[in-house]
């Protein structure tokens, strides 16, 4: 079994039993998102632009506004605008004006996104076996309770990934 302090080439003793709890989970997030992003590579995608297409493709047909994408996202983006913008220029997703308020704009996957989600589909509904297989569902299931535990006191408003800054979802348009 590999401990964390060798792998960081650490030779003090943790300050405490959290921080290293803290630092494994650190460091086993980035392994694993590190490992999944290498599977998104053969599609061009990063992991916060399949997670927007994912909530999309779950939005439809009304589509969501640029705070409600970032308000489910797994991980906080500070740019939301910049990332949509980016997805756009590719085709995956489309954005119009509400007609009533012209300050906010909808978001919608393309029929293009929806394709590229549906190829994608197979491959990635296995990832989270293969990375996590080699525990016992009993394990697995502990994790995951321990995990939404360690979150719990600090989820709330403040959590929600922000859509600051210039452009479409500025502060007046959420």
């Amino acid at each position: 079994m590999c401990t964390l302090k060798p792998e960081t080439s650490r030779t003090l003793p943790f300050d405490s039993l959290y921080e290293e709890a803290l630092l494994n989970l650190m460091r086993t997030a980035d392994c694993l998102q590190r490992v999944f992003q290498q599977h998104l590579r053969r599609w061009g995608l990063t992991s916060t632009q399949y997670n927007v297409l994912r909530i999309l493709r779950g939005a439809q047909p009304e589509g969501l506004t640029c705070s409600a994408i970032g308000s489910r996202m797994i991980t906080a983006e500070p740019d939301i605008t910049l990332l949509l913008a980016r997805l756009k220029i590719s085709g995956l997703i489309e954005q119009n004006r509400d007609p009533i308020d012209r300050r906010i704009l909808w978001t919608r996957i393309a029929s293009s996104g929806l394709s590229l989600l549906a190829e994608m589909d197979p491959l990635l509904a296995r990832l989270p076996e293969e990375l996590l297989g080699h525990l016992p569902p009993d394990q697995v299931s502990l994790f995951s309770r321990l995990l939404q535990e360690a979150r719990a006191p600090h989820a709330g408003p403040s959590d929600k990934a922000a859509c600051d800054g210039p452009g479409p979802c500025a502060k007046g348009a959420r």
